[in-house]
């Protein structure tokens, strides 16, 4: 069994929702994001997204394109990224996703990308800009090594929400609102027509991100779905403590798992 279907099944047995740090790779550097990864599963994280930097993230806000942008300025690339990963392997057996854009994954050819996925012990990916219409593009390859291809439900997706629900393989990843990464003080989505859609389709575990910066927020968001993904607020912390940031960002994990892991699961 994949890590990551393992993991949401041991989370269902014990009633708990997932809590989804997002970090960007080599921001401010690779060592600071070993660091961060394994202090943050040790603060209480379940699943651990690891951001690729992009020359252009057209789905990032500002906080993480300048992530990416001080990421590629330390000389991050993909290579050095599976061998961070391939060096979390020797410490921690949680699930580790990689969020990457789909260019990234054709220039660096499909299937030496995810070979070294499965090489070095990436358990899925999330590509953003990939439309569901164009899974196929990577599909085949992806379970052809064992990688899950995370599918994303926006509440513009509308009629198309049953159907991405369905076919959803790992968990689903389910955008918050319209736009861009980023923190918000508000959210103006519909939640319960939302995710009524989504269960009444789906056949694995969903998750939501986009936006959710404190445990308040998170808490509430936990009470739709089976897990919280956090980006943009835990990328600002990397963004002000630099090399410093491992502490506070685990600290910060602590409080939102706190607030999810007290939302009960349904049994």
């Amino acid at each position: 069994m994949n890590r990551i279907d393992r993991k949401f099944a041991q989370l269902k047995e014990k009633g708990e929702k997932a809590l989804i740090p997002f970090v960007t790779a080599g921001d401010p550097n690779l060592e600071t994001t070993e660091k961060l990864v394994l202090a943050m599963f040790s603060a209480g994280a379940d699943l651990m997204e690891i951001g690729v930097p992009f020359s252009d993230p057209v789905a990032e806000g500002p906080v993480i394109q300048r992530a990416s942008s001080r990421a590629l300025n330390s000389g991050t690339t993909l290579i050095k990224i599976f061998a961070l990963v391939k060096k979390l392997r020797k410490k921690t057996d949680e699930p580790i996703l990689l969020m990457l854009y789909l260019n990234s994954i054709f220039r660096f050819g499909k299937e030496r990308f995810f070979g070294l996925c499965s090489a070095n012990g990436v358990d899925g990916v999330i590509v953003p800009d990939m439309p569901f219409e164009e899974r196929d593009e990577i599909l085949g390859t992806a379970e052809k090594y064992g990688v899950i291809s995370i599918s994303m439900v926006a509440p513009t997706s509308h009629e198309r929400i049953a159907m991405i629900a369905s076919s959803a393989k790992g968990f689903l990843y389910c955008v918050s609102s319209t736009g861009v990464t980023g923190t918000r003080n508000r959210f103006t989505t519909d939640f319960d027509a939302f995710f009524g859609a989504i269960h009444r389709a789906a056949k694995v575990p969903c998750a939501v991100g986009f936006g959710i910066s404190d445990p308040e927020q998170a808490e509430r968001m936990a009470s739709y779905c089976d897990g919280v993904i956090v980006g943009s607020a835990l990328v600002k912390i990397v963004e002000r403590e630099g090399a410093n940031s491992v502490i506070p960002a685990a600290d910060f994990v602590k409080s939102l798992c706190g607030a999810v892991k007290g939302v009960k699961s349904e049994s």
